[in-house]
């Protein structure tokens, strides 16, 4: 336990919480038929806000959120969603590099020409299983040009040297279930991505992990699907801009690469996974320990986005259920047990409706509660409160200067 009275600053995302109303819970979105006494007291005890997230012309992706979230403006830093990752995993990009993610997919190559989205992520591949197949990958196709580079679950990354003119890529995520043939035929207009493509599927389908994946009745991993390229951005530190360090906790690359270029600490958290079994304890242990060090932490989970991906309302509930119980009332309960004043925020990076299956653009809502001027209200941590209590939604930069400075 500290004692020196600093101020300390925590945000808890639960990535993708925001839904739409669903016919089945009574018209009522599932963050408002979750139990979430937790958040709920946040919202009771402090303000509740709308934050535009997703600038005007920007897609709706968890990188334009979260560097939003963090009070970064997209249009001034944003190149694109892997040369986070790669800088998460330590991949230096030269500048003549272009990252791109490469989700390990399940495609359904059909007779008739057309090419179905079946999963996004191979099943949830496990780890080690993906880092098998991207490990046979590697050995096959990296070269001079390309060089490819395991990640977590079905998250990897490739890095290609020299420019790629006119290629249009999508995120995966957003096609579930659907022909993504004129998608496909994109690698296929470059001679070079169209070999990559090509070879990949063909490492993967004999691949022995595919064929247990297979005989166990898994979705096989079975072909690469290339998205989100950029090259690396130049962004300022939250030190540069506040004088203030900060830790992050986060299963994905894609929020740790942000911590990198925002000079934080990266809490690697064993058993941390993205999804529903993630380790919250020790996501939760390492953010109250790191506000030792740290005047700021951020503490990220993806369960409730990959739930909204998949379409299942039980699987959305469960999540948005744990996140309450397991990360913001343990970190409500350790932040009220030290001698510090602190800042606490509630929030989530877009909605992923359910009816959807993918990210759109709403305003989300955020609940700000400080330690040293708490209050009594009667409201939840919902969408259609955050609405009603204020019309106009403020944007990343806003927010994030709004909470790291006092008022």
């Amino acid at each position: 336990m500290t004692d020196n009275g600093m101020m300390k600053y925590v945000i808890l995302v639960g990535d993708g919480m925001g839904d739409l109303p669903v016919p089945e819970l009574g018209d009522r979105t599932p963050l408002a038929a979750a139990h979430t006494p937790a958040m709920d007291q946040v919202a009771r005890q402090g303000e509740l806000l709308l934050l535009q997230t997703i600038p005007p012309g920007y897609p709706p992706g968890s990188d334009v959120a979260n560097l939003s979230l963090m009070g970064y403006t997209p249009g001034e830093c944003y190149t694109g969603r892997a040369p986070l990752e790669a800088a998460s995993m330590g991949v230096a990009l030269g500048p003549d590099d272009i990252a791109f993610r490469c989700n390990l997919v399940t495609l359904d190559f059909q007779t008739d020409g057309a090419v179905v989205m079946e999963d996004y992520s191979a099943g949830h591949i496990s780890t080690e299983e993906a880092r098998e197949l991207i490990t046979a990958i590697a050995g096959q196709l990296n070269d001079d040009r390309v060089c490819f580079y395991p990640g977590v679950s079905y998250r990897h990354l490739m890095v290609h040297t020299g420019s790629v003119s006119g290629l249009a890529t999508v995120p995966p995520h957003d096609f579930i279930g659907r022909d993504v043939a004129h998608k496909w035929d994109e690698y296929q207009r470059i001679e070079h991505f169209r070999e990559l493509c090509a070879r990949a599927r063909d490492i993967l389908e004999h691949h022995p992990v595919n064929k247990k994946r297979r005989a166990a009745g898994k979705c096989p991993a079975n072909a690469i699907w290339l998205w989100g390229e950029g090259r690396a951005p130049v962004m300022p530190t939250l030190q540069e801009r506040f004088g203030r360090s900060g830790a992050l906790v986060s299963a994905v690359d894609l929020l740790k690469g942000i911590g990198v270029y925002a000079g934080m600490e990266i809490l690697d958290v064993p058993g941390a996974t993205g999804y529903l079994d993630t380790n919250y304890q020790g996501k939760v242990t390492a953010a109250l320990d790191a506000l030792d060090r740290h005047d700021f932490v951020l503490v990220h989970v993806e369960a409730p986005d990959e739930a909204g991906h998949e379409g299942s309302l039980e699987k959305k509930l469960q999540a948005i259920e744990a996140f309450d119980a397991n990360v913001v009332q343990p970190i409500v309960h350790g932040l009220e047990q030290r001698k510090d004043p602190f800042r606490l925020a509630v929030a989530m990076d877009h909605f992923t409706p359910l009816s959807l299956r993918t990210h759109t653009t709403e305003p989300v809502p955020v609940a700000l509660m400080d330690s040293r001027c708490r209050k009594n209200s009667d409201r939840r941590y919902t969408e259609e409160c955050a609405r009603e209590n204020t019309r106009e939604a403020i944007d990343g930069r806003t927010f994030f200067r709004r909470f790291l400075e006092d008022p």
